[in-house]
Formats: C-alpha cells, structure tokens, sequence
C-alpha cells in the first residue's frame, strides 16, 4: 500500500475517534427483542447487543450482507469479498462456523446438509432485510443449540403504514453486476401486506487465483431471484395470525478449487423457509405459536471438459421442521418471566459422486430414513428488576434422540448506575450436537460426542453525554469441550469426523461512538485468540482465517438536506491459512478496506445512490488460492410509488 493510502486512512482513523457511531450503535434505551426473546431496553439486560437499523441497510444496498455483517466488531465473515456466490463463513467472536444460529423474523434457519449445520447468507438479498439484530454471547438457553457464539437475527420487512404503497429499485455495477428489485407494503383494513421480489445477475470474476497468469480462467457468474412474502392478520383485538414465506433460487459457477480453474463446473441452490403463526394476547403478557420449515436443496455438477478427468455430482438436501410456544408474562413489579417448549426434526439425504481417470469408488449415498434426529426442549429465563440491578436467571432442558438429555443454563446480572453506566457479566453454558454430516457421510462417525461450552462474559456500557457519546467494553471467554474435529486418515476415505479434548478461546471488543443530526462516526478494535487440544495433548492455534486484530472506523455526513455521505474503514490482521495438502501452514497478510457511499433524495419519490468500494484497491487475500474483489462500483435508484 502506498504511502498517500496510509495517510487517507490514519486521517480518517483520527477523525472518527474524536466523533463516533454508525447505525449499528448500542443506545441504552433502544428496544431489542432477540437477547430476550421479548421486548426489552438495553438499560434492562447485560447482554452485548448491535443494532444494524433501517437507515444503514438503505446505505448498504451496493454490498451483500455478508459484506455488510463484515463490519461489524467482533465479526469476521471470511469469503465476503470472494467472487458473488461463492460460499461465506462466518465467525462471531472467533467461533467457528456453524457455531453461530441465524434467524429469520426470530425463527432458526440451519442447513440440516451442511458439513457444519450453517446457512449460507447469500440466500438474503438486502433489500428484503429491515433490521438485524446481533447478540454476541451464549443464547443456548432461550435458543438452543448452535446458538454457542451468538445469533444474528435478520428481521424482513412487514406492513408498516395503513395503505398500500410500492417501490421499484434498479442498481448495476462493476463486474456486469444488474440487480432490479420490487416491493409491496401496507396495510388494508386489519391485514397487512408485504412482498418482496429482486432479480440479481453478475459476470463476476474468476474465482481461483490464476498463479500462472494465463488469462484464460474463466469468469464465475452469480444469478439469483428471491422472493419474500410476509402476512399480517388481526383477527380480534387479543389474537392474531401470521404467515411468512422465503424463497430463493441461486446458480452460478465454480472452479476446480485452490489455483484451478473448471470450464464447466456449475452448481444451483434452492432455500426455501415458511412459517406460520398465532398471538395471544394476555392480561399482562403474550403467548406466541409457531411452526416452520426450513428447507436447502444444493446441487453440484462437474462434468468431464472432453471425456476425461474429473467428474463430480453432488446433491444434497435438508430439511428442518420446527414447532414452538413462547410465553412472555409479566409476574409483578420486579419479575417476568420467557418460558416455552419446542420440537426440532432434521433429515437430510445426499448423494455424492467423484471419479477420475483410474478411479471409480462409486457413489456415497445418504439416506434421509437413516440420516434423522430430533430434539424436544423446555426452557425458562426469569427477569429481575429493582432499582439500579436486573437479573436473568435460566435453564433449558433439552432432551435429543441420539444424545439424551442436555441442560444449558444462563445467569447474567447487571446494575445500571446514573441512567447512564451499565456494567454486566454473564456465565453461561451451551451444547452444539454433532451435525448428520458428521454422524452418517463416509468421513462420519457415529461414536461422536456434542461439544459442551462454559461462557464468561463481562464489561460495561457508557454514555459519556447521553445520547451523543458513548463508550462500551466487553471481555469473553469460551471454553469447549469434546471438539469436533477432522482426523487424517492413510486409508480411504482418508479421513474421519473425531472429538478433541477441548477448545479455549478470548478476546475483548471496545467500541467508542458520537452521533449528532447531521454528523455520526465509529471507532473500533476487537481481539480474539485460541487454541484446540487434541486426544494427544498436542495444542494448535487454529483460529484459521480469523485474525487477532481487527479494527475499523466509520464517518455519515448529512452535507445537504438530501444529500449524504459516508465513508467505511476495516483493517483485517494477519490470519493463518491451513492448505489440507501435507498440512502446510501459511500467513494470509493483513489489508486494508475502504468504503465509500453517496445517497441524495432527487425529488420526495426518488432516491439515487452510489458505492465505490475497495477505494485504495487493496491486493490482498481472504481464502488461499481464491481472488478477491478489487476497486468496483455500484450505482442505484429507488422510487416510491
């Protein structure tokens, strides 16, 4: 990076350490429901909370959500600056992936086929998204499992205004990208209507590193179209029902893999998410029926270039079935209370084929009959209040159809001092059962135990001027035990899932904001470290493509009544890279990341905005052996019917 570079960001660095918050702040009397599962200020619970609003997601419509969750403290989303569709991993506080639960409107979306239960975000087109909410810390109590780092809570857009109203936005940008998108929103008499539809397509870039420069790699396109259906209807003034529906359809292309391009390598994913409803209205409290179904079909398609070499099938399909009750009661002056129960079903069914020349193991083949389980669960957190201290209290038992009964618990007390000063802790446990993948592929093991985890939280909340400035710390700890881990082997398959003896990570994350009418700005650095111990005693730091350090800064100007802008900084660490042939061990150097974003209001309908990120083209590398984006472009309008 040159030297004029390093001065841009320094500049911009100091400039928002003396002014800071972007929309992703934590004011203590915004309204959060995801740490709680009920409506709650941030004054009333010692949980760490990020809020992405509405008014930042309209800024971010030149990234993908992926990109956009990638700046957030705390949050590494490895892959986000990767070719468009290419897959994306997610590490919240340094967990690994899959350790993470995403929700949509509150309600969990697992992929039941993936090697590590995640979901893959690029399912999400940003302009069907209102508000995300991210809890930072074990919820395995009020969510179960996979919720052993945190949730991020993505919350679409309902009816809002009585009427029916529409909007149409257009965007293109650098790679061939064109995206067009419509919505549908409001509310007639007592039912309430929203509806989504986008259409994105992109030429994208060459995915895998040309080493040789050759030129002859391929571009590897990203297509998707989506939909997204939300229904609100009141049935009486104490009942109501609710219907929501997700559907998208991504395909798109792929190379061989690491340094290697495939001329006709091409995959196409189906998410599919629906649910349904019914509120309750209560005397001093709420109770909440719902019932969904998550299901991701992907499918993986290499064909020989000229009848021989490789070719490589896959198609995989999960499904994930949930019911549940919520009760959310106020006890009195200082208790209420969130109890439910919920029933949890997976399968999945897989089929695999890789063949070359000399080489013919035939299919593996998992069958849905066989690949199963379910979990039943009970759970209650209790709230405490009075005066100056709160206090949650809970437990959940989970009862699993391979593993028996599991009890994870929470206690989290904090005191909020002056209106002003919140200071909290948090001790919490959590269990991540083994995946089906893990359990019933051929690298599966059905001895496999579920990992267990002890969380330490503890740190506080200020606002210096009240809402103006303010300044938050939080120190963690997580200790896992019985890892789940992937063992060598010498022999086919080469290889199999195993428990380790356990995991330790910490890390801190500081944030410090300021925000006024015209004039908002971030600063902030996060550190994560940890090591794995396996059966043998031999440690490893394995933290693979999270860095030690990151840290960012961001800058919104109000320049005219109409007219903002924006700028984003991040700096990513030194992270380690794993290469699976022979072992080898490599360091991805640290970069640097600039955004910058202009949004105007041309007339009270219409509204255009533009993007350039990456400003400095950073060189730099997320994945080995895979290309990242350089300096690109996106240029939109929106208009309001």
């Amino acid at each position: 990076m040159n030297k004029n570079s390093t001065y841009i960001i320094i500049i911009l660095f100091l400039i928002s350490l003396q002014a800071y918050s972007q929309d992703s702040v934590r004011v203590l009397n915004d309204v959060v429901v995801t740490a709680t599962r009920s409506p709650k200020k941030l004054n009333e619970i010692g949980r760490v909370v990020t809020i992405i609003s509405a008014e930042q997601i309209n800024r971010s419509q030149g990234k993908t959500l992926p990109q956009l969750l990638n700046t957030i403290p705390g949050i590494t989303f490895s892959g986000a600056q990767n070719a468009p569709g290419i897959s994306t991993s997610v590490f919240l506080q340094g967990a690994s992936n899959g350790n993470t639960l995403i929700l949509i409107d509150g309600f969990p979306v697992n992929n039941a086929s993936s090697i590590d239960g995640s979901y893959d975000l690029n399912a999400f087109p940003m302009d069907q998204i209102e508000r995300i909410e991210i809890l930072k810390g074990s919820g395995s109590t009020l969510y179960g499992s996979d919720a052993v780092a945190g949730v991020i809570n993505i919350i679409t857009k309902h009816s809002q205004q009585n009427g029916l109203k529409a909007n149409v936005q257009l965007t293109s940008g650098s790679y061939n990208t064109f995206k067009e998108s419509v919505g549908i929103n409001g509310k007639i008499n007592k039912t309430g209507l929203a509806i989504n539809l986008s259409n994105t397509d992109s030429r994208g870039f060459a995915a895998a590193t040309d080493t040789l420069n050759t030129g002859q790699f391929k571009k590897d396109g990203f297509h998707q179209r989506s939909a997204s259906i939300n229904i609100d209807q009141q049935i009486s003034e104490g009942f109501s029902l609710t219907g929501n529906l997700q559907a998208t359809y991504n395909k798109g292309n792929l190379p061989y893999g690491t340094f290697t391009d495939d001329k006709n390598y091409d995959y196409n994913n189906t998410f599919l998410f629906g649910g349904l409803g019914a509120k309750v209205k209560l005397p001093k409290g709420l109770l909440n029926f719902n019932v969904t179904q998550n299901t991701v079909k992907n499918n993986f398609k290499n064909l020989p270039p000229d009848n021989s070499g490789t070719h490589q099938e896959t198609k995989n399909t999960g499904r994930i079935t949930n019911a549940e009750a919520v009760l959310n009661y106020n006890l009195g002056k200082y208790f209420d209370i969130t109890s439910g129960a919920g029933y949890k079903y997976s399968n999945t069914s897989q089929y695999s084929l890789f063949e070359q020349p000399g080489y013919n193991p035939g299919p593996s083949i998992i069958n849905k009959d066989t690949a199963n389980n379910s979990i039943a669960s009970v759970y209650t957190s209790l709230f405490f209040k009075s005066g100056i201290f709160h206090m949650e209290l809970g437990g959940r038992y989970n009862n699993h159809s391979l593993f028996g009964d599991k009890f994870t618990y929470t206690v989290n007390p904090s005191l909020l001092l002056a209106d002003q000063f919140k200071i909290f802790g948090t001790i919490a446990s959590a269990f991540k059962a083994p995946t089906l993948y893990q359990l019933s592929s051929q690298y599966g093991n059905s001895n496999l135990k579920p990992e267990s985890t002890n969380s330490y939280e503890a740190g506080f909340d200020w606002e210096i001027i009240k809402n103006t400035v303010s300044l938050s710390t939080s120190f963690y700890k997580r200790n896992v035990k019985d890892v789940i881990y992937f063992a060598d082997l010498s022999a086919p398959p080469f290889g199999v899932y195993k428990n380790g003896a356990f995991q330790k990570d910490k890390g801190f994350e500081s944030e410090l904001k300021y925000t006024d009418k015209k004039f908002s700005a971030a600063a902030w650095y996060a550190y994560v470290t940890g090591k794995q111990t396996d059966q043998t005693g031999k440690q490893t730091a394995n933290l693979y493509r999270r860095p030690k350090n990151t840290f960012g800064a961001n800058v919104n100007y109000q320049v005219l009544n109409d007219v903002s802008v924006g700028v984003n900084y991040k700096y990513t660490g030194d992270r380690s890279e794993q290469t699976f042939d022979n072992a080898i061990f490599t360091v991805l150097k640290h970069y640097n990341l600039v955004d910058f974003h202009i949004q105007a209001n041309a007339t009270k309908k219409l509204s255009v905005f533009g993007d350039l990120n990456n400003l400095l083209d950073e060189k730099y590398i997320d994945w080995l052996g895979y290309n990242t984006r350089g300096i690109n472009f996106t240029l939109g309008a929106k208009y309001q019917f």
